[in-house]
């Protein structure tokens, strides 16, 4: 059977439209959306968390609108331990949409996010009304992400900073074991798998794959980072930590891997 057979054609012209709508979404958040929420009564507090529930329905009926149009499929599983006060959600980053998707589970989460996206006219404003954290690699970024945590915000982060390379495996930031061992009551992992690889730093949206891609997204166990701040002083914790959760992931991706030969 020839795999490119798979709607192909019509999955790229589906896949060109979701990126248009996407486009037009951001735009309307900007010129409509947000400022009818900015007039609606409220203390800082619930201007924030009425704009990042709007970003989190809106990436979710985004995501529903790619799968009815073809586009891809996916599956979920442990999402109900998702969105928990002071959570840290970490998660490998294979595709461009691994963010619109763990933001689209968690409906008040806050996320740290590329510093380009405040300079993207596209996505400047909601970032901004989101107040999501640019990862600009400061100190300032790790002590605001510490800190929405000891709120009890829910954080999502993904510790690569940027999207794996095909054919590659995640390489770790220290940064994020550091964060969590500041202000996480609990750390969250959640494996991302795509098959076949689309959206890498590697593909243009345009070249998509010859099948129809699918997502899958399992929540692993909790990881409680006390046990490592209690193992050194801070430097030599956030090592252990990280290479934790580093071989954590690698051992779950290579067994998804092996499960598909």
């Amino acid at each position: 059977m020839n795999r490119r057979r798979d709607a192909y054609f019509w999955r790229l012209v589906a896949t060109a439209l979701s990126f248009m709508l996407f486009g037009l979404g951001c735009v309307g958040l900007r010129l409509v959306i947000f400022p009818l929420l900015s007039v609606i009564p409220g203390d800082a507090v619930r201007h924030r968390e009425r704009a990042r529930y709007t970003v989190s329905r809106l990436f979710w009926l985004f995501i529903r609108f790619m799968a009815r149009m073809g586009v891809l499929t996916y599956e979920v599983q442990g999402a109900e331990r998702l969105g928990r006060a002071g959570q840290m959600i970490i998660a490998n980053h294979p595709s461009l949409i691994d963010v619109v998707f763990l933001i689209g589970l968690v409906r008040n989460a806050n996320c740290v996010v590329k510093q380009s996206l405040w300079q993207n006219p596209f996505t400047r404003s909601p970032v901004r009304a989101t107040q999501y954290i640019s990862n600009d690699g400061s100190v300032d970024m790790l002590d605001n992400a510490a800190a929405a945590l000891q709120e009890g915000q829910t954080l999502i982060i993904f510790p690569e900073g940027t999207r794996t390379r095909p054919g590659q495996v995640p390489a770790f930031h220290r940064g994020a074991a550091a964060i969590a061992l500041r202000g996480a009551k609990i750390l969250t992992p959640v494996v991302i798998k795509v098959r076949p690889t689309t959206l890498t730093k590697a593909e243009p949206w345009y070249r998509i794959p010859k099948r129809r891609v699918h997502f899958s997204f399992r929540v692993g166990a909790d990881i409680d980072p006390h046990t490592f701040a209690a193992q050194g002083p801070p430097p030599k914790a956030s090592r252990l930590l990280n290479d934790f959760v580093h071989d954590y992931f690698i051992k779950e991706l290579a067994t998804d891997e092996h499960s598909t030969h």
